[in-house]
């Protein structure tokens, strides 16, 4: 059975290069909503973070109708961390749009992603996205994308992919890049023409893979899966099995079935061969298991899930102002929220730690943890946590580190510091080349050697750096890499800090809190510009006497503190340090609070 009344297709890039923007017009022209509806922009970036930080985090499900066929449409995250996301997303659909921004060209993550789509040997349709930008390099990028398919061993047939030219943001897109189009049409019929229809046997065994999971307080876990085979039909008994045997199969019933219409969830009674289907009634299904009929339990296979290459410790909060500001504060609560992670997140891996009180927690990058972080803070949750460091493996009795494909895009004034800071940290550089005024040079790097390194970057360029990584494998050891060339100024005492204090303080180096701000020994209040740690008292008070001198007050003048994000605060802290997390406050602190017992501590680690 061939379904031409259907095509499912995914949507990736690299961060930044307008998806969401795009999955915009194409809802707004394929018919979802009234002409008179008012509708926010970005609407598939339904959560606060992807909305404040502007990048899809989670794939999300759309339809739209060109005609008489339905267009399955799945949103897939730019940022190279969420990489788990697409590689399972691409099971579900039969071909892909390749969105590459006409200023850029491919990224690292876009080299990542293709490579995923050309292994399932999925169809293309290249979008240059973007070509009403005043900077915009539309033949340039083409051959780009030409160049990365033959660099990706693409068949004879992906090379030929067809190639649109569009602006998102106008809802614009035609076939030559000199011509402005009316609307996406030609996007559509290209789509309709181009994306192979689902196929597969309607009257057999039914066969659906799990791709994803979503989950709800009323009716527990939803799987989210393409039917392969067969028909699903509500409160029918299926079996659960996975192809990698890591558990018996078992019997279970479907209750209720959902199709994606528009941007909403539909209940159906039935659904058939090459439908994207929602499902729930299933209690422990998770990502990768195979819903099959009862007569016929054959798994499908599944893609393997890239390993984690980033860890770190997440602990109960130990410090004086422990339980202060957090809803949950224990470790079941925190066992709890990070067990309940890994039903959503497949390239998330939780162990528990050294400690009663502390886990381990892998992810793919700083960003991907950091996300974690943020979600649990803004839950509720109140906790510590450590610096990141890379899991390495052991093979024949070498040790291997997971390394990075570095992209830099920099104003050419910028290049000698870029250069000089990257040899410290054991880059190598694979390729340099001009891109209008700007250079962009690629390297290799360990990714330990990326920690902390972007807000250093972005000093160094002023602003105007461009910068993305994504990981390429393992390699041997390449060495000790210095990761902090700055100490960080310690509070002496606890207490509330005053102007007087903080003047005297500000002297050592820089500020990260404000007069008034409570603090406690052990606290980080700002970062030294030389290594090793100076103890300041930011709670000291002026003397009260008689004598004072006309105007010394006045010139008390403190300059304005660094406010550290979540990520710039992980990137700081070292190996000594933790980042105390509640739902108000994020606070830097060391791991021995007593400045004494610091300090015997570091002597004996001297001897």
């Amino acid at each position: 059975m061939i379904r031409n009344d259907l095509r499912n297709i995914a949507i990736i890039a690299h961060v930044d290069h307008g998806k969401t923007t795009l999955v915009d017009e194409l809802l707004k022209q394929g018919g979802v909503y009234r002409s008179n509806q008012v509708v926010e922009e970005r609407v598939m970036d339904n959560n606060d973070l992807e909305r404040e930080r502007g990048i899809t985090i989670l794939a999300k499900n759309a339809s739209v109708h060109y005609q008489d066929t339905k267009i399955n449409l799945v949103d897939t995250p730019g940022h190279a961390d969420f990489g788990g996301e697409v590689e399972r997303i691409l099971k579900m659909v039969n071909g892909v749009l390749l969105l590459v921004d006409a200023a850029e060209g491919p990224m690292p993550q876009t080299r990542f992603v293709l490579q995923k789509a050309l292994e399932l040997q999925h169809r293309i349709i290249i979008v240059i996205n973007k070509i009403d930008r005043p900077d915009a390099r539309v033949r340039e990028v083409g051959d780009e994308i030409l160049e990365l398919l033959f660099d990706l061993d693409a068949t004879e047939e992906q090379l030929q992919s067809p190639v649109i030219y569009c602006s998102g943001r106008a809802g614009t897109a035609s076939l030559s890049p000199l011509e402005e189009g009316k609307d996406l049409t030609v996007l559509f019929e290209t789509i309709v023409n181009y994306i192979p229809a689902p196929e597969g046997d309607e009257n057999g065994e039914l066969q659906v893979l799990v791709s994803s999971i979503d989950y709800n307080d009323y009716v527990g876990r939803i799987a989210i899966g393409r039917i392969e085979r067969g028909v699903l039909n509500q409160n029918q008994d299926v079996m659960v099995c996975d192809y990698h045997n890591k558990k018996e199969p078992y019997r279970s019933k479907v209750v209720s079935i959902y199709q994606i219409d528009g941007m909403k969830r539909t209940a159906v009674s039935s659904a058939t061969v090459g439908d994207i289907v929602c499902f729930s009634g299933i209690e422990n299904i998770t990502i990768g298991d195979t819903v099959t009929s009862v007569s016929c339990v054959e798994p499908l296979p599944f893609v393997k899930i890239g390993e984690p290459t980033v860890e770190m410790t997440f602990s109960v909060n130990d410090s004086p102002f422990a339980g202060r500001e957090g809803k949950f504060v224990t470790s079941r609560h925190l066992r709890e929220r990070l067990y309940r992670e890994l039903l959503k997140d497949v390239s998330l891996r939780v162990s528990d730690g050294d400690t009663m009180d502390s886990f381990n927690v892998s992810g793919r990058g700083e960003m991907h943890l950091s996300i974690l972080i943020e979600t649990m803070r803004r839950e509720g949750y109140e906790f510590s946590v450590s610096t990141p460091r890379v899991l390495y493996q052991v093979v024949d009795g070498e040790r291997l580190e997971p390394m990075e494909r570095l992209v830099i895009d920099v104003p050419e004034e910028s290049v000698g510091p870029v250069m000089e800071k990257l040899g410290s940290r054991r880059a190598t550089l694979t390729h340099m080349s001009p891109v209008g005024n700007r250079m962009r040079l690629e390297y290799i790097i360990p990714s330990r050697g990326l920690f902390g390194y972007r807000s250093e970057f972005l000093t160094d360029t002023k602003g105007e750096g461009i910068l993305s990584a994504i990981f390429n494998g393992y390699e041997p050891y390449k060495g000790e890499i210095t990761r902090r060339y700055t100490g960080s100024l310690v509070a002496f005492e606890s207490g509330e800090s005053v102007t007087y204090g903080l003047y005297n303080a500000q002297e050592r180096g820089t500020l990260f809190i404000d007069p008034g701000t409570p603090v406690y020994e052990g606290m980080i209040v700002g970062a030294s510009p030389k290594q090793g740690d100076i103890a300041v008292n930011v709670c000291k008070r002026k003397q009260l006497t008689n004598m004072r001198a006309s105007g010394s007050d006045d010139a008390q003048r403190l300059i304005p503190p660094k406010r550290l994000s979540l990520e710039e605060a992980l990137e700081f802290i070292a190996e000594d340090e933790l980042l105390e997390v509640t739902p108000r406050s994020i606070r830097l602190r060391k791991r021995i609070l007593s400045n004494s017992l610091r300090l015997k501590e570091q002597s004996k680690n001297k001897k």
